[in-house]
């Protein structure tokens, strides 16, 4: 990844009336990655990427992108940003290919209308209208305005919304071919399970304030949640001492002998020494680790997922 600062805020805060939506980040974001935004709705997740667009002014601190300040440098910002909206109202009148060509016309330079729409799978619908799209195909559409420019960096508010399995992979597709070129993407996301998979970096935003900022796998490996694991062996099994080394056991599943463990890398070892001691071939072991969503219900607690302030 680049050493190049592409996004920082310092004590960034935004307040609407007595609501607080952002209590004083202060983040830094490189250049060359895929950083996501997770929180509940009315995290303030969609006024902070609102704010880095430009769309939103901060009641205090200080936001730079792309070394530009977004609420006094909008149009030369713009030149280098690319936007998707959480919701955007489309000309009804225009064809998909007619849409990208409206906004490419917007730009000094951009991409060829045809290989945006071969990007986000829309080349059969190019002449027809895009009131008349699906919804998922309609969020493709606003993905596709948002590369027409090949802007350096992207921002995404929840774009897989609406999307089947499989627009949703070709999408992410999408998002990491702009990795590849060096390009920055920023997503919202309601999909724990797409940040774990997609993002390089994941930040966790619980009202207004950053709960988590890690890797997925530095993350998921501060959670206090317990493994599991399976072991099915060859004969008569003796767990004592898997239980000395912590392990607490959980009964039969079939052939497999079920445990809980906080401590997987002790357990295999237990484990190793067991089967030596007592005669015993390791027929199959299963082990499921916790996961990026339990980190995340583990930091939100009881934070309703609907509290009314989806805008925020």
């Amino acid at each position: 990844m680049a050493d190049t600062l592409i996004i920082q805020t310092r004590g960034l805060r935004k307040e609407y009336g007595s609501t607080v939506a952002l209590q004083g980040l202060d983040i830094e974001i490189e250049a060359g990655g895929i950083v996501g935004i997770l929180g509940p709705n009315g995290a303030g997740k969609t006024t902070f990427v609102e704010t880095l667009e430009g769309l939103r002014k901060p009641t205090s601190g200080s936001v730079t992108v792309l070394g530009m300040n977004p609420a006094t440098q909008g149009k030369a910002l713009r030149e280098r940003l690319g936007v998707q909206l959480q919701k955007t109202a489309l000309p009804t009148e225009l064809t998909v290919r007619e849409m990208l060509d409206l906004f490419a016309s917007f730009y000094d330079s951009a991409l060829p209308s045809d290989s945006i729409l071969e990007k986000v799978d829309l080349l059969p619908q190019a002449r027809q209208k895009a009131a008349t799209l699906s919804g998922g195909q309609q969020q493709r559409l606003v993905v596709g305005i948002a590369l027409i420019h090949d802007p350096e960096l992207v921002i995404l508010d929840e774009p897989t919304t609406g999307l089947d399995p499989k627009a949703r992979r070709d999408l992410h597709g999408v998002i990491r071919e702009l990795r590849e070129r060096g390009r920055t993407t920023l997503l919202t996301t309601h999909y724990i399970e797409e940040a774990e998979h997609l993002c390089d970096r994941v930040i966790m935003i619980r009202d207004g304030e950053i709960v988590a900022d890690g890797t997925p796998f530095d993350l998921v490996g501060q959670s206090s949640e317990s493994s599991t694991i399976w072991i099915q062996v060859d004969g008569p099994m003796d767990p004592a001492p898997l239980i000395a080394a912590g392990v607490e056991p959980l009964g039969q599943e079939g052939e497999h002998h079920k445990f809980t463990t906080t401590d997987p890398t002790a357990t295999i070892l237990a484990l190793g020494d067991m089967l030596r001691s007592q005669g015993l071939r390791l027929e199959d072991l299963r082990l499921k680790r916790p996961t990026l969503e339990d980190v995340y219900l583990e930091l939100m607690g009881d934070v309703p997922e609907d509290r009314g302030e989806v805008s925020l």
